[in-house]
């Protein structure tokens, strides 16, 4: 399989656990259809998957089946589902297009977004700390901590308020742009990686390895999509284009241009590489070929 195929084959996995585990169990539980419909709307409408994905390769690199540690990738999706409806709102990047269909807020309401999203991230630590043959207390727990760290304000939330508070800012350093993109973005892809390995029980070494990996990674895809908002299109990204440029916000393009962007950008690939480059097989190659695929996007 190509990456893209191998990527693809792995969201369909996500996407039948969402469909058919997830959301039959709210609605075994009871939750008010329109609530549901709204969180499914924005947690059923396609994407990458990218962040699930990483947990279940990093579990499978250090040698556990994906199937065990499926509900606790699944959990990933469902905070990164909650933290997009989140970010579309008027009050924040007030975005009306989401993956090439109107934004939550503008089919549910504003109130009805904001309670999917909260519904969506709480639900997300049930889904996580669910119990599986052959994962042990002891390493889901940990895990779990990883992940609302990521989420948290010292991680996800964090970086949206940073980034809220330096859109429109003159004299933004590089630093200070990375640091934010760090909490907004690498965060949660970086505690996939981690989780995975957490969860597997891949030791110190293991982990760290995951660690170093996710943050190249997710400093890569950060830049990779600062450079689509000014050069890609909205049928393929499936979301305005030239917003963060309307709005104000600073970018790597904005800062230092296209062309030192892309070479930053590929500089953290390489570094990405570097952490993984101990590892063999399909799996580790796979790691490789994803990280090399972040960048042929703007390549």
């Amino acid at each position: 399989m190509t990456v893209k195929e191998r990527l693809a084959a792995q969201a369909a996995e996500v996407e039948v656990y969402l469909r058919e585990r997830f959301g039959v169990r709210m609605r075994e539980r009871g939750v008010p259809e329109g609530l549901l419909s709204a969180m499914e709307y924005s947690l059923l409408a396609g994407g990458k998957r990218l962040r699930p994905c990483l947990c279940l390769t990093f579990a499978e690199l250090f040698g556990v089946d994906r199937a065990r540690v499926m509900p606790f990738a699944a959990g990933f999706e469902i905070i990164h589902t909650y933290s997009l409806i989140h970010d579309d709102l008027p009050a924040m990047d007030d975005d009306d297009l989401r993956r090439g269909r109107p934004s939550n807020h503008k089919v549910y309401g504003e109130a009805g977004a904001i309670l999917a999203g909260d519904a969506l991230l709480t639900e997300a630590f049930g889904c996580m700390s669910r119990a599986w043959p052959g994962i042990e207390a002891d390493k889901v727990l940990p895990a779990l901590a990883e992940a609302a760290r990521a989420a948290g304000a010292a991680g996800m939330v964090g970086g949206q308020v940073l980034d809220m508070e330096y859109t429109a800012r003159q004299g933004l350093t590089l630093a200070e742009l990375a640091h934010m993109q760090a909490l907004k973005t690498g965060a949660l892809l970086t505690a996939s990686c981690v989780c995975g390995a957490i969860l597997a029980g891949a030791g110190e070494d293991g982990v760290c390895r995951a660690r170093e990996y996710g943050e190249a990674v997710g400093a890569a895809f950060q830049i990779v999509d600062d450079i689509l908002d000014e050069v890609g299109d909205a049928a393929t990204l499936g979301k305005p284009v030239g917003s963060d440029r309307e709005q104000g916000k600073n970018t790597y393009p904005s800062l230092v241009g296209l062309d030192e962007s892309r070479r930053l950008a590929e500089a953290r690939v390489d570094a990405a590489l570097a952490a993984i480059a101990a590892y063999e097989g399909p799996t580790a190659d796979f790691l490789r070929e994803l990280a090399r695929y972040i960048v042929v996007r703007v390549q």
